[in-house]
């Protein structure tokens, strides 16, 4: 307990040296508070240096951050988009340890050789080239997790709930609700840890693709997950020989490339709900063989059935420039924070999407487009999920990469022909007959429950016991803003009153004469009428009701 007190003290103090060391105003601001739609946050290069020398952990919130546009400005998402675990790798002799103890045999039993020279290195682990033992030799990646992360993570972990909670107190805290965010960082990060939940997501991502009708299952694959040797701590999986595709310049070959991507992540995001979130170019690999593939399924989205449909009612309002119907989307996606002027959210729409009107699709940059949607959104205190941040990252990802691979790609242009058909299957259903059935069950049992319920409405019409519940939003802040007006107006009586009544004795003479007492009293009196008359004067003005 000692020691695991005095780690986090040293923890803490190593913080704070790296905090004041990139600037302590900005956190002295943070933390006293601001108005929440002016955030005093560090600039976007001292944060991205603040969060590289604090370790793995605050990498990770780093990128976390960066697919959050609903929370950050473009300037910062930009910034944080940079981050990489680039970090030294860890000596073979450390490694070793964690991969003899994640493997059910022995490891000479299990590979007939192992590469001690990494072939990249993160921040929660290393990637090393292998080959199985046995007649086949097949060659494995190895995803091993270094030494001792764990822990560094959860005690990270338990100082960033802390400082969230302590930011929380302030305007800017809960306007962005960072207690949540820190949960769901916590959340995100502890899955990271467990490498049986990433070969999950990319088992899930293999199967998705390989059964589409979008693409050529055969030209994009998913790397193979080699699950009798996968572990927490050890991820085992199939060996692609290739490079990252925009390495070189695929000429002509870079158009097809492009197309089969966005009708790849097309059938990921808007029919199967479940995406592969971080597609920028070091995760797409072009293979020997010409075959492109996914790799990195370390961070992934999920949409349910209703968002999915809003976000694709989205993209055409954005695309149409219509803004009525892009903020009633908003509004279904999303809740507002503060009392909402439904106007000004659709004026600002307008402003922006007014910017495009006689531009052709193929000038139009969505991902842009999408960053700026979002902007106006949080402006107006509308907050939206967060996997609507990692939507929209992806997309940007993915217009990025389509667009080096061929500059004069138009990403409406191939996802518009998609679109029909997914309203279509929206509409009908994959399985339209079973979809049938069961509105026709739904209707015979609404046939059958509709007199029952019918003849109970009007049996507590009639014996007067119909009770209504009727619940009212909005009317907390209202009743303590008079509770506060009614506070006000007795305390202005009472000082009031009191400085009367010190004027009434002072006046009184006996004998020509005010006696001794009374002139006491009276002072105390006004003295005291004074001091509350000053105090409720600084509380209204500190409240700001003046203005």
């Amino acid at each position: 307990m000692l020691s695991g007190l005095t780690q986090t003290s040293a923890r803490q103090r190593e913080i704070a040296e790296v905090v004041l060391r990139n600037g302590w105003g900005y956190m002295r601001r943070l933390l006293t508070g601001g108005k929440p739609d002016e955030p005093r946050l560090p600039t976007p290069r001292i944060l991205r240096n603040i969060l590289v020398e604090l370790g793995p952990a605050f990498v990770k919130l780093g990128q976390l951050l960066s697919t959050r546009p609903d929370l950050l400005s473009p300037e910062y998402i930009t910034e944080l988009s940079t981050l990489q675990d680039e970090v030294p790798p860890v000596a073979w002799e450390e490694v070793e340890i964690v991969l003899r103890s994640s493997l059910p045999r022995p490891l000479e039993e299990v590979f007939a050789e192992v590469s001690a020279i990494p072939v990249a290195a993160g921040s929660i682990a290393q990637i090393h080239r292998a080959r199985l033992a046995g007649p086949e030799g097949r060659e494995v990646a190895l995803k091993i997790q270094r030494p001792g992360i764990e822990a560094i993570v959860r005690q990270d972990m338990q100082l960033l709930q802390s400082i969230a909670e302590l930011v929380s107190r302030t305007d800017f805290g809960q306007y962005y609700d960072l207690v949540s965010l820190a949960e769901e960082f916590s959340t995100a990060l502890q899955a990271e840890l467990d490498f049986t939940e990433e070969g999950q997501s990319t088992e899930q991502l293999r199967d998705s693709l390989q059964n589409t009708d979008l693409i050529d299952s055969k030209q994009l694959i998913v790397p193979e997950i080699i699950w009798e040797l996968t572990s927490q701590r050890l991820l085992v999986m199939q060996w692609l020989s290739g490079e990252p595709v925009l390495a070189h310049d695929r000429g002509p070959a870079g158009g097809p490339i492009a197309v089969m991507l966005v009708r790849a992540f097309f059938q990921q995001i808007y029919i199967d709900g479940f995406f592969h979130a971080d597609p920028h170019p070091g995760n797409i690999f072009y293979l020997q063989d010409g075959r492109i593939a996914l790799i990195d399924c370390g961070m992934v989205g999920r949409l349910d059935p209703r968002t999915q449909q809003l976000l694709t009612q989205q993209m055409l309002a954005i695309v149409n420039l219509d803004a009525r119907r892009c903020s009633q989307i908003i509004l279904e996606l999303g809740e507002p924070t503060k009392r909402l002027n439904l106007v000004q959210l659709e004026r600002d729409y307008d402003r922006l999407l007014r910017r495009y009107y006689n531009r052709s699709l193929s000038q139009i940059n969505f991902a842009q487009l999408f960053y700026e949607v979002l902007r106006s959104t949080r402006k107006n205190g509308v907050r939206v999920p967060g996997n609507m941040g990692l939507y929209v990252k992806t997309l940007a990802n993915l217009e990025g990469v389509a667009r080096s691979l061929d500059p004069e790609f138009n990403l409406m242009g191939e996802v518009r022909p998609l679109v029909a058909d997914l309203f279509r299957r929206q509409l009908i259903g994959s399985t339209p007959l079973q979809d049938l059935m069961m509105t026709a069950l739904d209707l015979k049992s609404l046939s059958l429950e509709s007199p029952r319920q019918i003849e109970t409405l009007l049996d507590r019409l009639a014996t007067e016991n119909l009770q209504w519940n009727v619940a009212l939003r909005g009317l907390d802040p209202l009743r303590r803003s008079l509770d506060d007006s009614a506070n006000r107006l007795s305390f202005s009586v009472l000082v009031g009153s009191l400085i009367l009544g010190a004027a009434i004795i002072s006046s009184s003479d006996i004998g020509g004469q005010t006696p001794v007492p009374l002139v006491w009293i009276s002072s105390v009196l006004f003295a005291t009428a004074s001091f509350l008359g000053l105090w409720l004067i600084v509380s209204i003005l500190r409240s700001g009701r003046l203005r």
